[in-house]
């Protein structure tokens, strides 16, 4: 299914070559593509406020997208390149799952810490789990059948799929940012800003293990695993930093400047490539270079535009722009060109 929707995502899209300015960072070399094009851009409608996280439902082509500022969640249909429907009555929607196992969408609140659930082609809303304040950040465990949202002063919540109930919270020292779930083990890794650290949790134990301080670097928000290195990679914005951790140990492996107000991060494994998307107007491209990452440039967006989703299976990376002036909220597609 993820190849016919790669040929439509291709066919239906028209490629604007070119499109933003690319900015060669000083540990460059000059290239004569950019490392991304803009394919295409989607209305949201008449959406107002910042946009937060998204997720994918690969077998429909449906895209969610947490328009926290709004109190909506769009659903955007990715073979016809349009909005299909706006979900209302969340309380500052962020976080946002979606389970295939279950065909259940997964959508966080901040502002009552609710997680609200729908299920099925037409998202018939199934339930809601209250989790007391704050919910934010979700990532779902297909494997394990298990939901993670991090919510509170500092906890993760685990949810369970198939009973659609929370079955244990991990205690953590401050509210948890972005966090990434091993896929193959017990570890995860989580972004802890306000106690200063990357916490280590174990899901066996259900306990904090480690931690590893983040020493002169503050603000440290989006997180991803890099499995293939067996690295944690973490963007800072005080000051804007991208830093490499050993995952085994937590040694700083590199630290270098990225763009600015980062809010996601994603690894492209089969480029060996690394998109950081930045409220500064800027997707920045880094390409692995042993241990470390060097950059190849910048691709502009929009301001505010910090949040995206990378999905592997139809190869693109989409970016959420909130409205500007005259120019509406929208999602937009963003093609690899290696």
């Amino acid at each position: 299914m993820g190849s016919a929707l790669t040929v439509a995502v291709i066919v239906s899209g028209s490629i604007i070559a070119g499109a933003g300015s690319l900015l060669i960072s000083s540990t460059a070399a000059a290239q004569a593509t950019p490392p991304l094009a803009v394919e295409s851009k989607i209305s949201l409608g008449d959406i107002r406020g910042r946009i937060d996280h998204l997720a994918v439902d690969v077998k429909r082509a449906r895209l969610y997208v947490a328009e926290l500022g709004n109190g909506t969640v769009g659903v955007v249909d990715l073979r016809m390149r349009q909005t299909v429907r706006t979900l209302t009555g969340f309380t500052g929607p962020q976080g946002i799952g979606y389970l295939s196992s279950t065909d259940t969408l997964y959508v966080a609140n901040s502002s009552d810490g609710s997680v609200k659930l729908f299920q099925g082609a037409d998202l018939q809303a199934v339930g809601h789990i209250d989790l007391g304040s704050d919910a934010d950040n979700v990532r779902v465990d297909a494997g394990a059948q298990q939901v993670v949202v991090g919510h509170g002063e500092g906890a993760l919540a685990i949810l369970d799929a198939v009973s659609h109930s929370r079955v244990a919270d991990i205690p953590l020292k401050a509210h948890p940012e972005g966090f990434g779930i091993e896929p193959d083990g017990r570890r995860i890794y989580v972004n802890v800003p306000d106690a200063h650290e990357i916490a280590i949790v174990d899901r066996g134990t259900r306990k904090q293990i480690d931690a590893w301080p983040t020493g002169e670097l503050g603000a440290n928000f989006p997180l991803a695993l890099d499995e293939g290195h067996r690295s944690v990679l973490a963007v800072f914005r005080h000051p804007a930093t991208l830093a490499v951790f050993r995952a085994q140990d937590g040694k700083r492996l590199a630290t270098l400047p990225t763009c600015g107000d980062s809010d996601d991060l994603f690894v492209d494994a089969k480029r060996g490539l690394v998109y950081v998307i930045c409220g500064e107007g800027y997707v920045e491209v880094l390409a692995e270079r042993g241990a470390s990452y060097a950059s190849l440039g910048r691709i502009a967006t929009l301001p505010g535009a910090r949040t995206g989703l990378f999905i592997p299976e139809i190869d693109r990376l989409i970016v959420a722009a909130r409205a500007r002036g005259a120019e509406p909220a929208a999602v937009w597609i963003l093609r690899p060109l290696s």
